[in-house]
């Protein structure tokens, strides 16, 4: 489908998008439809009855006819006061700052609300995600992959949720390429909340996008669906933790879908959390173990002058303390370790403090533990 582009969208004309997607019965497919059909909103708000029936139902022809209410209007604008406020974009899809990599997708959205670094939606750009309840691990791989690959010039692209995401958008904030966060809300809502902090610097360094309406609460339904985004504009999806459950698999099957590359860091065969990866991989995802793994499968060279470190994968050490060498490299039983060890309850437990004290253990569900080294 192809769309009519011009260069700036007077006031007007934003009005006119926005009031296409307030009408009743219009979500994105329709208004899809109706834009292939006519052009532009304003040639659909002129069409008459008969030429909008033989697009959509008589009922959506009948409300595109109908007068905006006096709510729709007062937020309309809102919305307009919203975008000509300093760091805040509404992008159309007609408009030529479109990012381009949405629109090879089946189903760009309408509107991007977008605020902060409107230049990085054309950068090159990799989608890092997993799970909301990742391992310490897990979080530390999240964040050291994506400072590496945004010192190299790369956008890092994930969904602002707990974990694996956090972890990459505060690493994408460490390097020249920073980070989008693709929301599930209204660009002018944080969610979830103790991510605030995290939102007001991804607002001055990087980019908070939205395809929601100014105002949109937390909805279940809107977050996979905003997944599709979160692939769209990247190059290649990066699934660090994911259960088979997970809706990070979600993502890597539309970024699969959208002939993205898929990439996933493998893990211990006796973790949940493996799981997922594991299947990508099987599914032909590559199993990568540093960033410089990316940076080559995707033959992209860093940018500029920056110097960054691109073999990020974790070092081979020797390990010297007797309890990380007991507990090996999956999760294991505290009961187990201390019979490994020949320790007392007690004094397993005085160990596994300081070594998760130091940062090389870590205290999981149902009495288990693992290395962090």
């Amino acid at each position: 489908m192809s769309y009519q582009v011009r260069m700036q969208w007077p006031e007007d004309d934003l009005a006119m998008w926005l009031r296409l997607l307030q009408t009743p019965g219009v979500g994105s497919e329709t208004a899809r439809r109706l834009l292939g059909a006519f052009g532009l909103p304003e040639q659909i708000f002129a069409a008459d009855h008969a030429a909008l029936c033989k697009v959509v139902s008589e009922r959506i022809a009948r409300a595109l006819l109908t007068s905006p209410s006096t709510e729709q209007s007062q937020q309309r604008e809102r919305t307009q006061e919203w975008a000509a406020q300093p760091g805040n974009r509404i992008f159309t899809l007609a408009d030529h700052d479109y990012p381009r990599q949405l629109l090879e997708i089946p189903d760009p959205p309408i509107l991007l609300y977008a605020k902060g670094q409107h230049a990085l939606l054309a950068q090159p750009a990799l989608a890092v995600v997993g799970s909301r309840n990742a391992t310490a691990q897990g979080i530390a791989n999240a964040g050291k992959f994506s400072e590496t690959l945004s010192q190299a010039g790369m956008t890092i692209v994930s969904g602002m949720s707990l974990g694996i995401d956090t972890a990459a958008h505060q690493g994408g904030l460490q390097g020249q390429g920073a980070t989008i966060a693709v929301i599930g809300t209204g660009a002018d809502i944080v969610y979830p909340a103790r991510n605030r902090a995290l939102a007001h610097r991804i607002a001055e360094q990087g980019c908070l996008l939205s395809e929601y309406a100014l105002g949109t609460p937390a909805i279940a339904s809107n977050f996979p669906r905003r997944n599709r985004i979160i692939s769209g504009l990247a190059r290649g999806v990066l699934v660090v933790e994911a259960a088979l459950q997970s809706g990070s698999l979600i993502t890597a099957r539309m970024a699969a879908e959208q002939g993205r590359d898929m990439f996933a860091i493998p893990g211990s065969i006796h973790s949940p959390l493996s799981k997922g990866c594991h299947q990508l991989i099987k599914q032909g995802a590559k199993l990568v173990e540093s960033a410089q793994d990316i940076l080559e499968e995707l033959q992209y060279l860093p940018q500029g002058a920056a110097t960054m470190s691109t073999n990020n994968a974790i070092p081979d050490i020797t390990i010297d303390h007797p309890v990380l060498q007991a507990m090996g490299f999956d999760p294991v039983h505290i009961d187990t370790l201390a019979t490994r060890c020949a320790l007392d309850a007690a004094a397993i437990q005085t160990e596994l403090l300081h070594l998760e004290l130091e940062g090389r253990a870590e205290m999981l569900p149902g009495g288990m533990v693992r290395r962090l080294d």
